[in-house]
């Protein structure tokens, strides 16, 4: 049997439900970690187990967490995931919102917020409770997607760019913190990808002509391995 890079080792990937972050933990758990998947709905994550199980034969930990709302449940998830399977190893934060697409002027306080809590803040609070346990590990890594988006300054996607600017600047900054540790932490931009966050501020794309999550899944998850050697890196992945 081929060597599994991930074996015996838990992994935790947000916006699990669908998307890049379902197709991420996928190619985790065919690695052979155990994946511990957070998103809204429930039954988005059922479907990812039940393709989890259909890839492994294992199962994986299912947790519906609105990053928004439940702010106490996700300070804890760290110790909890602990307490539970005595590690964690890996963290991909996946999970991204994109209300809509507005001048900066006209942004509406309850799209700000809803941005920020998902793109921005919920990545503050993963690393506060996923520090830790990620630096006890023997190659812990964490990736954090981000997005070509910031740095383009394109026209009413200041409100998604801006939160993902802050991201950035915060995961970065952990990196250079624990440069010295076996910990180590990178950004990933997958480019354009057939998401429903990229439907819906292209309603008019044909996704088929675009790359898939499958496609991109795979480079994001070597990025876990404990081979990897970049640290502090944006890496950019797919078509832009």
């Amino acid at each position: 049997m081929t060597d599994l890079p991930l074996k015996d080792r838990v992994a935790l990937v947000t916006g699990a439900s669908r998307g890049i972050g379902a197709a991420v933990a996928l190619e985790l758990a065919k690695l052979g970690a155990h994946c511990v998947l957070v998103a809204r709905t429930q039954g988005g994550l059922e479907e990812v187990d039940d393709a989890i199980r259909a890839a492994t034969g294992r199962g994986a930990t299912l947790l519906p967490l609105d990053l928004q709302k439940q702010e106490k449940d996700l300070d804890m998830l760290g110790p909890s995931i602990v307490e539970r399977f005595g590690r964690l190893d890996v963290l991909v934060h996946a999970a991204g919102a994109l209300p809509k697409l507005t001048p900066v002027a006209h942004v509406e306080p309850r799209d700000w917020a809803e941005v920020v809590a998902v793109n921005m803040t919920a990545a503050w609070r993963l690393i506060r409770t996923c520090d830790p346990p990620l630096r006890a590990s023997d190659a812990g890594r964490a990736v954090f997607l981000t997005s070509a988006a910031l740095a383009a300054h394109t026209p009413y996607w200041g409100m998604y760019a801006a939160s993902k600017a802050g991201m950035e600047c915060l995961v970065l900054t952990w990196a250079a913190e624990v440069a010295r540790t076996a910990l180590q932490v990178n950004l990933a931009d997958p480019g354009i990808v057939a998401t429903k966050l990229r439907a819906h501020a292209f309603p008019g794309e044909d996704p088929a002509s675009i790359a898939q999550p499958a496609d991109v899944a795979p480079a994001i998850a070597a990025l876990c391995l404990p081979a990897e050697a970049r640290r502090g890196a944006l890496v950019r992945i797919g078509q832009h």
